[in-house]
């Protein structure tokens, strides 16, 4: 039986959890983003999490490659330049375990390693070509311990899963209380080098140095699934990536669609009607009952259902949703147009974004607008 439940909002992914933990009674639970589109079965990553007896199983993908599109960037004031941001991503030399995560902000202060980590796995593999897709395993019973006593945690991305990943080989020494007091020291990224090869991640988990008895450790595994390189894994996050995503279904992702592309390479629903001489380019979709008039040409874009376009309307690397209506004469590129929008005669648009029911009145030109009813 499926069961909703509706949390507070601004509590972030963290503080969802911990409002529905009363729900979860599974030995292991599968987190998995809203805005997450890939093709990767999460029953993959359900297998390497109870393979490894993880405590956490964090899903990772190629990072995108970003850049302007032909015409320009879909979304307005969202394409405006921002610093890049990387994740960094260290790994054991087998690529199973997780050994430290920084990403935002935290990339341009002084990254800190535990030597802990280091003696562990002898080396580590420092990645940034790696992005975290926001689909983790857990086990129930150390992630509701940590949501329990870590109520500031709010985001499993920036405090539980490095938390976990620096915990992971946490020294105790005890004292009257059997407390941990200590922690290894630590050294920047700076200083990382190769160093001499030592027992295996697993091993080191079970020993002390030299093989001796067993130091008194907290000790649980971070692990990874890392998803080929042919999987599709993306996050739709943006406005220009919910521009990139559609463009990539009826392009190199096809095979999300689930639709038929006709001998040239586009999607044109068999009850869409094509005025005289309009074109709809390859990787472009025309949806159910719509209707384009003469000397259109459509490039790059994914149109909705039951639209109403007229003559002479150009349409570049956009998405048009469901029930507009568009004008004779215009022009629009680089742009997300959403449902009900109508685009009175002549209106030029150009890396916009278009609210639902939003009318344009004819003759209008924006660039990198953002139009919405009040």
């Amino acid at each position: 039986m499926l069961c909703v439940a509706a949390v507070p909002e601004n509590i972030g992914t963290a503080g969802a959890l911990r409002a529905i933990g009363h729900y979860l009674t599974a030995y292991d639970i599968l987190v998995v983003s809203g805005d997450l589109v890939c093709d990767v079965p999460p029953g993959a990553v359900a297998a390497a999490h109870r393979r490894h007896d993880a405590v956490v199983t964090a899903m990772l993908c190629s990072a995108p490659v970003s850049g302007p599109s032909e015409s320009g960037s879909s979304g307005g004031k969202d394409k405006t330049k921002k610093p890049g941001r990387y994740n960094i991503i260290g790994l054991d030399p087998t690529k199973q375990f997780l050994l430290f995560i920084a990403a935002g902000a935290e990339v341009e202060k002084d990254i800190r390693v535990q030597k802990s980590i280091l003696r562990a796995v002898g080396q580590m593999e420092i990645r940034t070509d790696l992005m975290d897709a926001h689909l983790y395993a857990f086990k129930r019973s150390a992630l509701q311990e940590i949501l329990d006593q870590k109520e500031s945690f709010q985001s499993l991305r920036q405090d539980v899963l490095p938390y976990l990943v620096r915990s992971q080989l946490l020294k105790q020494k005890k004292n009257g209380n059997d407390k941990v007091v200590s922690l290894d020291n630590k050294v920047t990224l700076s200083q990382l080098v190769a160093n001499t090869s030592s027992s295996s991640f697993h091993e080191l988990c079970a020993m002390g140095p030299n093989g001796s008895a067993p130091f008194p450790r907290k000790t649980h595994k971070c692990c990874v699934y890392i998803a080929s390189k042919n999987k599709y894994c993306a996050r739709l996050n943006s406005i220009q990536a919910f521009s990139d995503i559609n463009r990539d279904v009826i392009g190199e992702a096809s095979h999300l669609s689930g639709y038929s592309f006709s001998a040239h390479n586009n999607i044109i629903h068999s009850s869409a009607e094509l005025g005289s001489k309009t074109t709809v380019g390859p990787q472009c979709m025309l949806g159910e009952g719509s209707q384009m008039g003469d000397k259109c040409n459509v490039k790059r874009s994914v149109l909705g259902r039951h639209c109403r376009i007229g003559s002479n309307v150009k349409v570049v690397n956009s998405v048009i949703m469901n029930h507009v209506t568009i004008g004779d004469g215009c022009s629009i590129q680089g742009s997300v147009i959403c449902s009900n929008v109508q685009l009175q005669d002549r209106v030029v648009l150009r890396d916009c974004q278009v609210g639902a029911g939003f009318v344009v009145s004819a003759g209008s030109e924006y660039k990198g607008e953002s139009l919405a009813r009040k």
